[in-house]
C-alpha cells in the first residue's frame, strides 16, 4: 500500500546513505535492553518494522556495514558516520530506526520492551505499555 503523500525517505548523519520506503511502517516500539542501550547509543532503540521489501536504498548502499548481533538477526549502519539504520533478519531488511526517517514516520512508539534492564538514568515519559521484557504478542518470535 503507497503512501498519500508519496514514500518515507531517510539516510544517515553523514548522508552517505539514503533509503526510501513505500509502504507504512508498522509496530513502532523501543527497547531499553543494555544491548540496545550500546547499539543505539541511547536510551535504548526506537525502532518500527518494515512491510517486506518496501524499503529500497538509494544512495550508498556500498557505504552499509552489517553486523550480526544473534544467529539470523543483525544491524546495518552507515560504515562511515556510525547512524545505525535498520534491522535485518538474514538479509532482509526488518525494521528502521525512527531516529534515521526524514521528518514525520507516520507512526508512534505503541509500547516499551524490556524496562526491566533499562539505565538507571531513564526515565519513560508517555502512555504506551511498558514490558519487563518481550511482551505476550512477541513472545515466540
Amino acid at each position: 500500500m503507497p503512501l498519500p503523500g508519496g514514500p518515507l525517505t531517510g539516510g544517515c548523519f553523514c548522508g552517505r546513505i539514503t533509503y526510501k520506503i513505500a509502504a507504512p511502517l508498522k509496530n513502532a516500539r523501543s527497547c531499553h535492553c543494555s544491548r540496545c542501550r550500546k547499539a543505539f547509543s541511547g536510551a535504548g532503540s526506537a525502532y518500527a518494522e518494515v512491510v517486506p521489501d518496501s524499503l529500497t536504498w538509494t544512495t550508498g548502499a556500498d557505504q552499509l556495514s552489517r553486523y550480526e548481533t544473534t544467529p539470523g538477526w543483525g544491524l546495518a549502519f552507515c560504515g562511515t558516520c556510525g547512524s545505525t539504520l535498520c534491522g535485518l533478519h538474514g538479509n532482509d531488511v526488518h525494521g528502521v530506526t525512527l531516529g534515521s526517517i526524514d521528518g514525520d514516520p507516520g507512526v508512534e512508539i505503541a509500547q516499551h520492551i524490556f524496562v526491566g534492564s533499562k539505565a538507571p538514568w531513564d526515565h519513560i515519559g508517555g502512555t504506551a505499555p511498558q514490558f519487563a521484557e518481550f511482551p505476550p504478542s512477541m513472545q515466540g518470535t
